[in-house]
């Protein structure tokens, strides 16, 4: 069964940051270009960040660029997202997945709050 898990999230105030980590079963991670993907309160799941499967190419959302940076780790089987300078609008629950997103890999998720 695949699986992935993400941890990281938190309670943090404007201008501050997180760093999420995504482990997953097997080999889903390395074998598959990845993203996180960000939930806010009645809005649709957006994807905010992607990364190629080589870890080459990197695409971010315009509301992100310049403040969080994904990065993998194949022989690890993680994806990773740092986030600063943080802000209230960052607010969400955030998921990895493959991109394209696959409906059977959908995780907990991970609880971000910006707020003071």
């Amino acid at each position: 069964q695949v699986q992935l898990v993400e941890s990281g999230g938190g309670l943090v105030q404007p201008g501050g940051s997180l760093r999420l980590s995504c482990a997953g079963s097997g080999s889903i991670i390395s074998r598959n270009a990845m993203g996180w993907f960000r939930q806010a309160p009645g809005e649709q799941r957006i994807l905010v960040a992607a990364i190629t499967m080589g870890g080459d190419t990197t695409n971010y959302a315009d509301s992100v660029k310049g403040r969080f940076t994904i990065s993998r780790d194949n022989a690890k089987n993680t994806v990773s997202l740092q986030m600063n300078s943080l802000k209230p609008e960052d607010t969400g629950v955030y998921y990895c997945n493959t991109v394209p997103w696959m409906v059977d890999y959908w995780g907990k998720g991970t609880q971000v709050t910006v707020s003071s």
